[in-house]
């Protein structure tokens, strides 16, 4: 994890140019302008100035300081700077969750846990509560070779995962990696129906 404390500006230059359209389009469908959207793992800030651009309010999460003042700069939104697994995200309000390859290499046993610290982060109150979240398609996990490791997942599992954590499966793509690395990813639409996960 700490790649993207130690090479941000090699990270920021590789992504902040793809164009998250084709990936997010489905996300934004289920949004209105002015709707809240928490980018947790915004990296380069990219995805929050798109969302911007389509008329949300943004705001970032981001682990790495170095990273998380490049999106500053590039989004011009507030960024706040923290670990997903253990930031209190029930002080937030939003509309909708957006985490766009942010959970790739949180292991496969964890990643419930994860998702049921980071969901409080939805508003009780809104009508929306949508979650968009993209994973690794594959079997166990593998270390490329900037020492990255990534947990790789298939649908089965990823649906009884969303059922314990009370979403629904609303919109469901199998892309290829946008950077041209080959990767196939699997990007869900999901609607929190507002319970805590009952899978660990």
């Amino acid at each position: 994890m700490d790649f993207y404390a130690h090479n941000f500006r090699a990270y920021f230059d590789a992504t902040a140019g793809i164009d998250p359209a084709p990936f997010l389009g489905p996300f934004v469908r289920h949004l209105i302008p002015g709707d809240r959207v928490l980018d947790v793992g915004c990296g380069s800030g990219r995805d929050l100035r798109w969302l911007q651009d389509q008329g949300m309010q943004t705001t970032g999460f981001e682990r790495s300081a170095g990273l998380a003042r490049l999106a500053r700069r590039h989004a011009g939104c507030d960024i706040i700077e923290g670990d997903f697994c253990t930031y209190d995200f029930s002080v937030l309000k939003m509309d909708a969750l957006l985490l766009c390859g942010a959970l790739v290499h949180i292991p496969r046993h964890r990643l419930a846990a994860v998702l049921e610290n980071i969901l409080p982060a939805l508003d009780p109150g809104s009508r929306r509560r949508i979650v968009y979240l993209s994973l690794k398609e594959g079997h166990g996990s593998a270390t490329d070779p900037k020492e990255r490791v990534f947990s790789f997942w298939q649908e089965d599992a990823l649906q009884s995962l969303f059922i314990a954590c009370g979403m629904r499966i609303v919109n469901f793509q199998r892309r290829l990696a946008a950077d041209g690395s080959g990767s196939l990813w699997l990007g869900y639409v999901l609607y929190h129906q507002g319970h805590g996960c009952a899978l660990r």
